[in-house]
């Protein structure tokens, strides 16, 4: 799976772009660039295009028949979902779906339930997902982008930038590498990024998670990685609402 953003999508991480800083040889490629790698190593790739030059893509090639691509788009909310969730039957129930509804339509409900209603954060919701996952939600509406990934990274994610900024997140290793050059890294085990809020783990939802530049010899930056820090516990937050609740999804509280 691709998804390709803006920068104007907003609140990305400053150390995604950290390796490519004072160097002349960072080879990360445009969002164009990226789309025409991606068509001509996935023959059978489905490109649905967003608003404001925003784009996913699926491809089936290579899948992991345990570990199954897909993709929704519900009331202009778009989830491409990756890998398999354990306890769908009960999610199912516990939002009212049909039994076949995919973890990708689960994602759709569990998301639209706590942007809408939802007397808590967003923390507590991906908690409730149990498998082996990544996904990438975007709603069209307000220009929210919603990614995850399993406490564990079972599943392959990563993100980075483009060359014009444009945030772009993948499951294929060897894509991110042509795309993003040094740009780009695992996207962290048990943690969510939204981009009205920032970058927070669900696992410890009262601490910050902060990107860690990795110096060759030289001094150089060549990678950077995100982990929690347990030794800095942030501020909690009482909420007012649910409205508030999704709009500031970073404000921690223990629950």
């Amino acid at each position: 799976m691709l998804a390709v953003f803006q920068s104007t999508i907003g609140n990305l991480p400053k150390e995604l772009s950290l390796p490519c800083v004072g160097r002349n040889n960072c080879l990360n490629c445009s969002p164009q660039e990226i789309a025409e790698t991606f068509r001509s190593w996935r023959s059978d790739a489905t490109f649905y295009n967003l608003s404001n030059g925003n784009f996913l893509a699926l491809s089936h090639e290579l899948e992991n028949p345990v570990q199954p691509r897909s993709i929704v788009v519900i009331d202009e909310i778009s989830c491409l979902f990756c890998g398999s969730l354990f306890n769908t039957c009960d999610l199912r129930r516990h939002y009212g779906l049909s039994r076949q509804a995919t973890e990708a339509v689960v994602i759709v409900e569990a998301y639209k339930v706590l942007r809408d209603r939802a007397p808590y954060p967003a923390d507590q919701v991906v908690k409730q997902l149990h498998g082996s996952f990544a996904f990438i939600l975007f709603d069209s509406k307000d220009s929210t982008l919603f990614l995850a990934r399993d406490g564990d990274g079972r599943m392959q994610f990563h993100w980075g930038t483009a060359s014009d900024g444009s945030l772009v997140c993948t499951d294929d290793p060897n894509l991110i590498s042509v795309a993003c050059g040094n740009c780009y890294s695992p996207f962290p085990p048990g943690c969510i990024f939204i981009n009205k809020s920032g970058l927070m783990s669900f696992d410890h939802p009262l601490h910050k998670v902060v990107g860690i530049p990795q110096v060759d010899h030289n001094g150089n930056i060549n990678a950077v990685f995100f982990q929690v820090d347990l030794f800095t516990r942030l501020p909690s937050i009482p909420r007012t609402g649910s409205a508030t609740n999704w709009a500031g999804a970073a404000v921690f509280e223990g629950q």
